[in-house]
């Protein structure tokens, strides 16, 4: 596989700390053009945030992005991949 073929991926995101939250919109602006959709539940009772990103990019720049988003405060992530490449 080649370093620019695309990866299809969803990035699980769980957020504890809502003060990471901002930081968290910026970095997901700034790979807006990989992202296909977005979806999130807030988990009122449990006080978090269940963000789930669909993502269409080479996978160097998913790892990136997911790397980005658990070196946040209180927020985790994990990748699945899709065996898709294209």
């Amino acid at each position: 596989m080649s370093d620019k073929e695309k990866r299809i991926a969803v990035i699980g995101i769980i957020v504890e700390n809502e003060e990471s939250v901002s930081k968290l919109n910026e970095i997901l602006h700034e790979y807006r053009t990989c992202i296909i959709g977005r979806m999130g539940i807030p988990y009122k009772e449990k006080n978090i945030n269940i963000i789930s990103i669909a993502v269409d990019a080479p996978q160097d720049e998913i790892s990136a992005l997911s790397g980005k988003i658990g070196k946040l405060s209180g927020v985790s992530s994990k990748t699945a991949y899709s065996g898709i490449t294209g």
